[in-house]
């Protein structure tokens, strides 16, 4: 069992920055990749960000390139997401998941064996 639990939303304004941080605890020894997802009301859940375990490889969704950045903490098992220039359409709850199949930006939904609570994050105009 793997847990997951992030920390970091709030309420910012346009052009903002904000950290999210994701702590992995139990069996991370044998994960392969995380990544950030974020679904926004009525919307379906989508992509952001993916590391690998190593923190060697990432990949990004075409909405954040240029503005959010994803990196890993080894020693302490955690996974961030800076968030820069933030904009009103970021806002959304944003969850981080770990998989222990493959990194992959394309990997689905299903692919990810253990997700996280979310945390909201709301940008204001």
């Amino acid at each position: 069992q793997v847990q997951l639990v992030e920390s970091g939303g709030g309420l910012v304004q346009a052009g903002d920055s904000l950290r999210l941080s994701c702590a992995a605890s139990g069996r991370t020894a044998s994960m392969y990749a995380m990544g950030w997802f974020r679904q926004a009301p009525g919307k379906e859940r989508e992509s952001v960000a993916v590391i690998n375990w190593t923190g060697t490889r990432t990949a990004y969704a075409d909405s954040v390139k240029g503005r959010f950045t994803i990196s890993r903490d080894g020693g302490k098992n955690t996974v961030y997401l800076q968030m820069n220039s933030l904009k009103p359409e970021d806002t959304a709850v944003y969850y981080c998941a770990a998989t222990y199949t493959v990194f992959s930006s394309n990997l689905p939904l299903s692919g990810y064996n253990y997700w996280g609570r979310g945390t909201q994050v709301t940008v204001s105009s």
